[in-house]
């Protein structure tokens, strides 16, 4: 996104009236192109790595550029020194917005929270994976019968199933995944 409205839309001056490209508005859009990068990394150096948020802080201060275009053009060795600070006070009054409100706290995802122990909830699992067992095929049935239900280590599985160990792991992880899909699981496997 261009911190400088385009020229299609009828750029507005601090006065906001529509006018044609003017000498503060060629000004303005060269000091977009030649200060956007310094900007950005001087302000992700402010803001310790933030990408994202110097991005938006870069924007804020070509839009205050914007707003002070006729002012920047009277003297335009006083434009990158205005930047900068323009910058910097933008970075401070972001952190201190971020610090006064609470410190966001993400939620845990539901379908992950244990259930407590509901014995209907349980019922249905088991159901649900019998029958997602019967769609897999039997080679990968026969590999996660002996790896889970028998907790059999791969070589006992191998040795059980007369296949070779690399087999065994190639099937349970096919078997595996298999079975998520089956099940409908948004984790992958």
């Amino acid at each position: 996104m261009s911190a400088v409205p385009n020229e299609s839309a009828g750029p507005c001056l601090s006065d906001g009236a529509a006018a044609d490209p003017t000498a503060a508005e060629t000004l303005l859009r060269q000091v977009v192109a030649e200060y956007h990068r310094p900007l950005h990394r001087f302000l992700t150096r402010l803001l310790l790595g933030q990408q994202d948020l110097a991005e938006d802080l870069v924007q804020e201060t070509f839009l205050r550029a914007w707003r002070h275009a006729e002012k920047l053009a009277a003297d335009p060795s006083k434009i990158a020194p205005w930047l900068y600070t323009v910058a910097r006070h933008v970075a401070i009054d972001a952190m201190r917005a971020r610090q006064a409100r609470p410190p966001e706290v993400s939620l845990p995802d539901l379908n992950r929270v244990p259930a407590t122990d509901d014995e209907m909830d349980r019922v249905v699992n088991v159901h649900a994976v019998r029958l997602a067992l019967k769609t897999i095929s039997p080679e990968h049935r026969a590999v996660l019968h002996e790896m889970y239900y028998r907790n059999a280590s791969v070589a006992e599985a191998a040795v059980r199933l007369g296949i070779p160990e690399g087999t065994v792991k190639s099937r349970a992880f096919y078997a595996v995944r298999a079975l998520h899909a089956a099940l409908g699981s948004t984790e992958p496997p």
